[in-house]
């Protein structure tokens, strides 16, 4: 075994591995953000846009990622470095400089991050007390979205709390993802069920699950549908790439990467069917975005018997969905700083990233702050990164390297097609979402 599994570990079943992956790429992208944009973006049209994206990147992005990772034995910085310096040696020191931004990306996601689960966790802890069920939802979120270090406690509770998660490296990771994701799926499906009583929730099935053939004919159904699947699956050309490097070599990476994009698409139509409905029961505005957890629901959540207990559930399932997320960011960051500097232990890595988390983090706390911040990283660093990951893997890295990774254990093994499909359709869409990215920006 080698140095760096030595020292993580290796992910010890593939329904371990799937259950880390899908907790990696289920979040708030899926639980506000799908419902928000497909509730904006024409409903059904964009659910079949986004499920070809979701076919095309779960198949042959996701498992890209997977394979560099794996052939690599470590995370972001190494995979660049290895996928440069197959195409020509001296090539390596550019790739491995390349890695940074990507890995930068993961960073700087995950200190915006965990504002957006401190203020869960405060609301996770204002229905435990019964205190949201008696508020003005948009003051009460207003009162502490706009203030500063107001959510201190909590968002030192999800830092710490995540980052002790990853002390055994992909041991810890497995463990608690076991409990965590199934346990998120109950909840969901308790929550769904639930909404499905609710007079006028038909209204956002029919809307959910209804075609208008003339919205697929709008070029931004697709780059909104696209932008979510890219988002949703995690495939940013750093996080997914740290936990295929801990994958067992008996382990097929196309049917692992499928069952991945098979789970978290579950996760996004089963909080959509939480949300979606519940809105249109009570004429609410689906496109709301972050307040769709803060404001709209816990409002439906006051007016329903046993209304307290349903809010505890849900903030639970999303306290969960957000840890699982940024178990991932931080790992990718660590095992890289671990890769690079290997005079440096797991604990003291992990202090560092507790450090500089909190220590630019808690001065982000205010939704007017962290919203820019969270703009250029969504807009400029993960676009950017996801392109030069799919450019790497497909233009640069030998195709015959990747190629023998991708069909490593495989039991049906991938070819040409495969292979072509990632080059000449996977790595164009990488390219014009941040083209589209860079150009709405500028544009708006």
């Amino acid at each position: 075994m080698s140095t760096e599994r030595k020292r993580h570990g290796q992910f010890t079943s593939s329904w371990g591995f799937v259950l880390s992956a899908v907790g990696s790429a289920v979040g708030m992208a899926n639980v506000w953000g799908f419902p928000a944009k497909m509730g904006s973006n024409g409903g059904g049209a964009f659910l079949i846009a986004y499920l070809a994206f979701i076919l095309l990147f779960g198949t042959v992005g996701l498992s890209a990622e997977y394979a560099v990772g794996r052939r690599a034995r470590t995370g972001t910085l190494g995979s660049y470095r290895m996928a440069w310096a197959s195409r020509r040696e001296r090539l390596g020191g550019a790739g491995g400089l390349l890695g940074w931004l990507p890995l930068a990306g993961s960073m700087c996601i995950a200190i915006g991050y965990a504002v957006i689960i401190a203020y869960v966790l405060k609301a996770f802890y204002a229905s435990v007390t019964g205190s949201l069920m008696t508020a003005d939802t948009a003051a009460w979120f207003e009162g502490f979205s706009l203030s500063d270090y107001s959510v201190v406690p909590f968002h030192v509770v999800v830092v710490v709390g995540t980052l002790l998660t990853l002390l055994l490296g992909a041991k810890s990771i497995e463990r608690s993802n076991k409990v965590m994701m199934p346990l998120f799926f109950i909840i969901f499906i308790v929550l769904a069920v639930r909404v499905a009583f609710l007079p006028g929730a038909a209204e956002g099935y029919r809307y959910m699950f209804t075609c208008r053939w003339e919205e697929l004919l709008d070029p931004m159904v697709w780059i909104w549908a696209m932008g979510q699947a890219f988002f949703s699956l995690s495939i940013t050309g750093s996080g997914m790439i740290v936990y295929g490097a801990y994958l067992r070599p008996e382990e097929d990476v196309v049917s692992l990467a499928k069952q991945t994009a098979l789970f978290d698409t579950i996760a996004a139509l089963v909080a959509a069917l939480v949300i979606i409905p519940a809105c249109f029961a009570y004429g609410l505005d689906v496109g709301a975005g972050p307040s769709l957890l803060f404001v709209t629901l816990p409002r439906i959540l006051q007016d329903i018997p046993l209304g307290r207990l349903f809010a505890v559930i849900l903030y639970t399932a999303m306290v969960f969905a957000g840890v699982s997320s940024l178990q991932n960011m931080f790992e990718a960051v660590g095992e890289s700083l671990l890769h690079r500097f290997p005079r440096l232990n797991r604990r003291w890595v992990l202090a560092i990233l507790c450090i500089v988390c909190l220590g630019i983090g808690l001065n982000m706390e205010p939704i007017f702050k962290w919203g820019p911040w969270m703009d250029i990283v969504s807009i400029y660093i993960i676009p950017i990164g996801a392109t030069l990951g799919a450019v790497s893997w497909f233009w640069i890295m030998r195709r015959e390297e990747l190629m023998e990774e991708i069909n490593r254990s495989a039991r049906r093994p991938s070819g040409a097609l495969w292979y072509g499909v990632g080059r000449f359709v996977y790595v164009p869409c990488a390219v014009i979402l941040c083209c589209v990215a860079l150009f709405l920006k500028v544009a708006f």
